[in-house]
């Protein structure tokens, strides 16, 4: 809804990934990552197949033109961090972006330990009329970061997102629930986190058992087990209720790639998982905002368009 607003019309995405890797799996921090991230860094894994951006773009433009219809998109750096490395590095990517066509804006997935002044003032500097840092929190509770190995602290995501927008950039903070040892309370309290702090969206995700990762490994000897679809809806409309009415929610469920989804089972279907969080709302008469006072809108959740 806010990028339509913004642009007077439907805005589609485009993932890309550019080859950057992160320094939970590259040594820098550890060579294992995340608990619940697989080697393709919840991307699209086209850079390893050598597939250089412009050729990215055009795949993906020419599909969504075609069976969308679109006509102007976000470029969206997804793969790992993409903010992480030297300078010149990012430098270089943002100018192979510069020029593609039909580019109406940039979203920009990292970490917040792979940020500085520098890297932030070059994102800040484009040309571009929507420049989003997508930034990865997760969880606001430090115990639970470090049980999932994310390697940074909450400390570290507040003084990112502050200075990202404090340079004018758009920070839209990613969420977990479900994550290992956190309930209700501690998820529900990360959501307190991201209200205090100046964001301008959310990305809420359920936590995905997916191949490859420490987490399924855990979920195959019986020592974690996902929410169930009735749970996340609860969570997510009780979230909702106590967020800021100003900040967009992006998306309220995770898309696992073709092949990777061990579990939940519910988790692949998209459409069912919104109008389970839409029939909770209903339910509960619970609406954005409504905790802090805000009015209701009077609007469903928008299916996500990434």
């Amino acid at each position: 809804m806010v990028l339509r607003q913004r642009f007077q019309g439907r805005i589609w995405k485009i993932p890309l990934d550019a080859g950057f890797s992160c320094p939970n799996r590259d040594g820098a921090l550890s060579r294992s990552g995340c608990v619940f991230c697989n080697g393709r860094g919840s991307g699209t894994g086209l850079a390893a197949q050598g597939l250089p951006l412009r050729d990215q773009w055009t795949l993906w433009r020419e599909r969504l033109s075609r069976t969308r219809k679109a006509g102007r998109f976000l470029a969206y750096l997804q793969s790992f961090s993409n903010t992480y490395g030297p300078l010149e590095r990012l430098a270089g990517v943002l100018e192979e972006l510069a020029g593609l066509p039909d580019l109406a804006g940039l979203c920009i997935g990292t970490r917040p330990d792979c940020l500085d002044p520098e890297k932030v003032a070059l994102l800040a500097g484009l040309d571009l009329p929507w420049v989003q840092l997508d930034l990865g929190l997760q969880s606001a509770q430090d115990a639970t970061l470090a049980r999932v190995n994310r390697g940074h602290t909450a400390a570290d995501f507040a003084r990112a997102a502050e200075e990202a927008a404090a340079a004018g950039l758009l920070v839209c903070a990613h969420l977990m629930a479900g994550l290992p040892g956190e309930g209700r309370e501690e998820f529900l309290a990360s959501v307190d986190f991201v209200n205090a702090l100046p964001v301008a969206g959310i990305k809420l995700h359920n936590t995905l058992v997916l191949e490859g990762t420490a987490l399924a490994r855990d979920w195959q000897a019986g020592d974690y087990a996902p929410l169930s679809l009735e749970d996340y809806a609860a969570w997510v409309a009780e979230a909702l209720a106590r967020l800021r009415p100003d900040v967009a929610v992006h998306r309220v469920s995770a898309d696992p790639a073709p092949g990777e989804l061990l579990a939940p089972d519910w988790a692949g279907d998209k459409a069912a998982v919104l109008r389970a969080v839409n029939q909770e709302l209903e339910r509960r008469d619970l609406w954005q905002g409504r905790d802090l006072g805000a009015p209701p809108t009077g609007e469903d959740l928008p299916l996500e368009r990434a």
